[in-house]
């Protein structure tokens, strides 16, 4: 499945049953969010991409399996945290944000945040293996909000991105402080494009 980065809302998490390797959540969707959904559906939950398990009116559970727990941050969800939610694409959709899979595959860490007047600057510290996949004015989604990167520092393996009031508004990144994980996903064009250079780097020491 697809999604845009464009997140409609946020949901509460109203339930949390953890068994081995496996974690059950329910989700309180906003007004409207769940006409139509069908069990089987993809919708991307703070960037995650989980499929629908069971429909109770405006509540959809979620089964949250063993790899996905390992490298997200559901492996500390509790009930009543606030979610971002947006369904997948569908066909003819105007592409709002960039192109996610929701497929997660690290969290960042915050480890700055600066609120100047009409602002609201978020700093995030990665490893190492992050942070060579982002740059300057590039995309990143994080909790699955399509973000544009603001600046980036390599040596300290931080970036920082400027929120404006409608994201702050719509999401649950504005109730985010220092040492929160926030769940991150490369955009899929850049990891390429990296990962190419790399490669050919590598030829052209060892040709």
């Amino acid at each position: 499945m697809v999604f845009t980065g464009i997140v409609e809302g946020t949901g509460l998490v109203s339930s949390v049953t953890e068994s081995e390797n496996l974690t059950k959540i329910s989700v309180k969707m906003p007004s409207k969010f769940s006409d139509d959904i069908k069990i089987g559906a993809s919708v991307c939950i703070d960037g995650v991409c989980l499929t629908v398990s069971s429909i109770n009116r405006d509540e959809l559970d979620f089964d949250i399996i063993m790899e996905t727990l390992n490298v997200t941050t559901f492996s500390n969800v509790k009930t009543g945290d606030a979610v971002n939610v947006e369904r997948s694409m569908k066909l003819g959709d105007e592409i709002g944000g960039h192109l996610l899979s929701g497929h997660v595959s690290t969290t960042a860490t915050i480890s700055k945040l600066e609120t100047p007047e009409n602002n609201h600057i978020v700093t995030f510290s990665t490893d190492l293996e992050t942070i060579k996949y982002i740059f300057p004015k590039g995309y990143i989604a994080l909790n699955g909000v399509s973000l544009t990167v603001g600046e980036v520092d390599k040596s300290n393996q931080t970036f920082n991105v400027y929120l404006i009031p409608e994201t702050l508004r719509l999401t649950n990144l504005g109730e985010k402080v220092v040492g929160d994980k926030i769940n991150l996903e490369i955009e899929t064009q850049t990891r390429n494009m990296v990962d190419t250079i790399s490669e050919m780097n590598k030829e052209s020491i060892h040709g």
